[in-house]
């Protein structure tokens, strides 16, 4: 089956869960975050950093995007971070799972973003010990909890 916005996800959103990611958590590490403003990446952010976040952005191909330092990737970033927010393909995020699952600093939780539903990859996860959403919009959940 093709992994996708087609895919159920296997673990539902948990209400309690959301709540506690988006009322407790304040770092985020933003994996595809793109230097371009019209993208969603780059608007949800920038939404979180002008509500009170501290955003990591990790892009490869950027020094530095919403005046953030960038980093290639999650293993680059020196410090743990409460949650991953994730803005990739479907299809990368087996692999982004390994990588999630190999960090000495672990996050505490992982959000796929509206649209991102891979089930393999939120086992791996949810396998490492670290809470995962799927296909949910983290400005969404702010605003509708804030």
């Amino acid at each position: 089956m093709e992994h996708g916005a087609c895919e159920r996800p296997a673990f539902p959103p948990d209400a309690a869960l959301v709540k506690k990611i988006i009322t407790q958590y304040k770092t985020v590490a933003v994996v595809g975050i793109s230097k371009k403003e019209d993208r969603d990446s780059y608007r949800v952010a920038a939404y979180l950093k002008n509500n009170g976040y501290t955003i990591i952005p990790v892009n490869p191909q950027a020094d530095e995007i919403l005046g953030e330092k960038c980093y290639a990737s999650l293993a680059d970033i020196p410090f743990a971070v409460d949650v991953v927010d994730v803005f990739r393909n479907p299809s990368a995020l087996p692999g982004l799972a390994d990588e999630i699952a190999a960090l000495k600093l672990r996050p505490k939780s992982v959000w796929f973003q509206l649209g991102v539903v891979n089930n393999e990859a939120a086992r791996k996860i949810k396998d490492a010990g670290i809470d995962v959403v799927q296909n949910l919009c983290i400005k969404i959940e702010h605003a509708r909890l804030a």
